[in-house]
């Protein structure tokens, strides 16, 4: 059976990247009727890096609550919690036996998170595509979502999975494939067109969260940096103008239309004619997540149930697979 697992890190509030990237296509594969579909806050990733250890649970249920406020519904996949599943830290540790350092010094992620400081970073920031590994095939996951910043991590996942298959001679573990979809599978800052829109980053006029009120969202844009050129009339003339392709994109995204109606339809027409339109579609697309993601966090009893049902939903496919594992490797009889 065809087996959808994907995962984000409650670190701090989602943005519209992580929406027209990640969940947004989560949304579109509930659709899909021969698959089982697992999405999964991953709290565990989350301290691999500095946090604020006082606000790690309340961002776990304002991440679950984005997740069922832009449509994943609880009854159609199941949700929860990375901690509430503790096969996934037992995985990690028997993968890890198999991890080799020289892949994982090789990380891009490692290497930009870690910056200059290699030496002094934890174990958990260098171990941490082993865990992502674990995550995946605790379920034995078939297809992955992730962004491309992830797929090297994805490539891991699939080596360990060969590399326990021929040292224990077992064909046990699956090849889990990547999905690469969305309408926008790379959203980038508003104020800088050749950087991925962040979390992390300094300014919060880079992004438009999932949380911004409507005047948030059109003051946003309204600063959102362009050229002064008009709209061209073809996309192929947008090249080499990577804050009016952002726009367009994120406009092509929440309208539904391919990219090349939206230049059609604006072709001629200054980015200041342009921006108000797309703060409609925004604000139109977006409010009704927003409101509903408010409702949520004001009775999270409602989010905690389906997370703790999904936990038991979860363990009940990660269980007998770990207990395999561990039969496989000689633990048990």
């Amino acid at each position: 059976m065809k087996r959808i697992f994907s995962g984000m890190q409650p670190t701090s509030q989602l943005h519209l990247g992580n929406y027209l990237g990640a969940l947004k296509n989560w949304v579109d594969l509930q659709k899909e009727n021969d698959a089982e579909r697992l999405f999964c806050v991953v709290d565990l990733h989350a301290v691999t890096m500095p946090y604020d250890h006082k606000q790690l649970s309340q961002a776990t249920l304002e991440i679950a609550a984005a997740y069922i406020a832009a449509g994943i519904d609880p009854k159609k996949s199941i949700l929860f919690v990375q901690s509430h599943a503790p096969e996934h830290s037992q995985l990690m540790w028997l993968l890890a036996t198999m991890a080799q350092m020289g892949k994982l010094e090789r990380m891009t992620q490692f290497k930009d998170k870690a910056g200059k400081n290699t030496e002094r970073v934890g174990l958990g920031l260098f171990a941490y595509p082993v865990l992502m590994a674990a995550d995946i095939l605790a379920y034995k996951a078939t297809h992955v979502p992730v962004g491309e910043d992830q797929k090297q991590h994805l490539e891991l996942t699939r080596d360990l999975a060969s590399t326990f298959n021929t040292r224990y001679g077992v064909d046990f573990f699956p090849q889990p494939e990547p999905v690469i979809a969305g309408p926008a599978p790379r959203v980038m800052s508003l104020r800088d067109g050749t950087s991925k829109m962040s979390k992390s980053a300094d300014s919060d006029m880079t992004r438009i969260n999932l949380i911004d009120t409507p005047d948030m969202i059109s003051k946003k844009i309204k600063k959102a940096k362009t050229d002064s050129d008009p709209m061209p009339e073809t996309l192929e003339e947008l090249e080499g103008r990577p804050e009016a392709m952002n726009l367009v994109t994120i406009y092509a995204a929440l309208a539904g239309i391919p990219k090349e109606e939206v230049v059609r339809q604006y072709a001629g027409q200054m980015f200041g004619s342009f921006k108000p339109a797309l703060i409609d579609v925004a604000v139109n697309h977006l409010a009704p997540i927003t409101n509903r993601m408010n409702e949520l966090l004001e009775n999270k009893d409602q989010i905690e149930d389906a997370l703790r049902e999904g936990a038991v939903k979860a363990r009940k496919i990660s269980s007998p697979i770990l207990a395999e594992v561990q039969k496989i490797m000689g633990f048990t009889k």
